[in-house]
């Protein structure tokens, strides 16, 4: 036997049923040692489903046929899901979920020395998963971490079991350029350690950089596989070579009229959590018919900033402004006009429905609770609204959990739409979308904007590619607003360090620069 290229696990002719349509078909795939395999496709097309496979996981219901073989009865595989906070208790902290993982790999010491040897143990982890300042960072919930932060706790875990197999799935969702780059070379590490990555994701630059094999799924079944540099250069299947072509946004081709009348205005804007100070932005304006790109990194204060427009995040000083007139800082003290002019659109469109009620009912009751509509007159606009975004009519009728993620963000918009607002916050809504979804997403946006009224947005994304969209960008580090401008100036002639060094990795990333890769197999992998 040859240890060193015989799969660590292996899936032969799997087929995986729910009500007797297959969502995977006919997947062979052969996971060695020290190597990432990364699986591409589209929302739906079974990339979480195989990857799931590997733990011998299925969905409730389901018709498995085929086989999963694993190498000794030690083959452990590690599972890092695409929405970290599903599985991080909130009500524990990031410290006591890790010691659960930890304390049973220091049992062969003395007991007076395990609880240090543990804490060691779990702030290497922090560290190992690129968390800043581990020690602070172990004594907080989940829900005072970002969605990056949180994600990085749950690959911490990954990291204690000390698996044989790590299945990341969409583990650079939400993350800036720099920390991608840092979970690349984690990665890269992991595998430099004879253990094998699956990587299941919708980031292209990611699985180039980082990659040795892919393969692309599209409704359930494996179009295309090989080394990943053939499959960039010479795409063989017409899926593939679509996937590829959509990866990069199309810039706004249209400068905005500098004379047309504030919207929203932010003023001295201090925000905190607790007694720590997380936000500070002096001023910030947003026009009739503009559309602004807040971008940074995970824990930049994006969301902060968001929430604190919207009336989510009520602990802040300084003023919020809509049309002059000063927002209330909580939303329970916002009156019926002032919730319907700024509107929110979640990052996590799944968690943002009731799992029990029809999507079209969901969207219709905002025209009701915001204005007053009549519940015939708000289904009809439901309806209409949810075609104009590209959801039949048939798909409105089903609940959320049938539908993809992409169909769930344009739900998600048609109901933040049926209040008629002024001003439309997405927060990072292309996350873990298939590089066709995001662009379409994209392009209806810009439509959006675009289309002769007077609707604002806000873009908040960690990705330099999405925010070619917008009209301006404004970057924030570390709570701070360091720098903001026309987006042609922004993303061509970056002036704060932090704003060039984000340029510059997003480009080698784009470039697919194999130098991570290419150490990590010096070393061994």
């Amino acid at each position: 036997m040859n240890h060193e290229t015989d799969p660590v696990v292996e899936l032969c002719d799997l087929r995986v049923e729910i009500d007797g349509r297959a969502i995977v078909d006919g997947v062979n795939l052969r996971v060695p040692p020290g190597k990432v395999t990364a699986i591409v496709g589209a929302s739906g097309s079974g990339k979480t489903t195989t990857g799931l496979a590997l733990l011998g996981e299925y969905p409730p219901g389901a018709r498995v046929t085929g086989e999963v073989r694993r190498a000794g009865a030690d083959g452990l595989v590690g599972y890092v899901p695409q929405h970290p906070a599903a599985v991080l208790n909130p009500a524990r902290r990031i410290s006591a979920l890790l010691q659960d993982i930890a304390r049973p790999q220091v049992r062969h010491l003395p007991r007076a020395e395990r609880r240090t040897a543990a804490r060691a143990l779990v702030l290497r982890a922090l560290s190992d998963a690129q968390l800043a300042d581990a020690a602070a960072m172990s004594r907080r919930h989940p829900h005072q971490l970002s969605g990056g932060q949180q994600q990085r706790v749950v690959l911490a875990q990954a990291l204690l079991l000390g698996a044989r197999v790590v299945v990341a799935d969409e583990p650079t969702t939400g993350q800036d350029a720099l920390t991608k780059s840092r979970i690349v070379e984690q990665l890269a590490a992991v595998a430099a350690r004879g253990i094998a990555v699956v990587l299941l994701s919708h980031d292209l630059d990611v699985v180039r950089a980082l990659a040795d094999e892919v393969l692309v799924m599209r409704a359930g079944r494996v179009v295309e596989s090989g080394p990943v540099e053939r499959v960039w250069l010479s795409p063989r299947h017409e899926w593939t070579r679509r996937l590829l072509d959509e990866q990069r946004a199309a810039p706004q081709d249209k400068a905005l009229d500098a004379n047309r009348q504030v919207t929203l205005e932010v003023r001295d804007l201090t925000a905190v959590h607790g007694r720590t100070t997380v936000l500070r932005v002096p001023h910030l304006a947003l026009r009739a018919g503009e559309c602004l790109a807040v971008v940074g990194r995970s824990g930049s204060g994006k969301t902060t900033l968001a929430r604190c427009l919207a009336g989510l995040h009520r602990d802040h000083d300084g003023e919020i402004l809509l049309d002059d007139s000063a927002l209330p800082r909580s939303l329970r003290r916002r009156n019926r006009a002032q919730l319907a002019a700024v509107q929110y659109v979640f990052q996590d469109s799944r968690a943002a429905f009731d799992e029990h009620r029809a999507i079209l009912g969901q969207v219709a009751r905002t025209a009701v609770r915001l204005r007053g509509a009549d519940d015939r007159t708000a289904t009809q606009e439901a309806l209409a609204t949810l075609g104009r975004l590209g959801l039949a009519a048939d798909l409105a009728h089903r609940l959320p959990g049938e539908l993809s993620g992409g169909e769930l963000q344009r739900a998600a918009l048609a109901r933040a739409l049926l209040a008629r607002p002024r001003v439309l916050i997405c927060d990072e809504i292309t996350s873990g979308l298939d590089t066709v979804t995001r662009r379409a997403l994209l392009d209806l946006l810009a439509g959006l904007v675009g289309d002769g009224e007077d609707l604002s947005l806000v873009l908040v994304t960690h990705d330099l590619d999405t925010a070619r969209l917008a009209h301006r960008i404004a970057v924030l580090d570390a709570g701070e607003l360091v720098e903001q401008g026309s987006a042609e100036r922004i993303l061509t002639a970056p002036r704060h360090p932090f704003t060039v060094s984000l340029m510059e990795t997003t480009a080698q990333l784009e470039s697919g620069d194999g130098s991570t890769v290419t150490n990590r197999s010096a070393a061994g992998g």
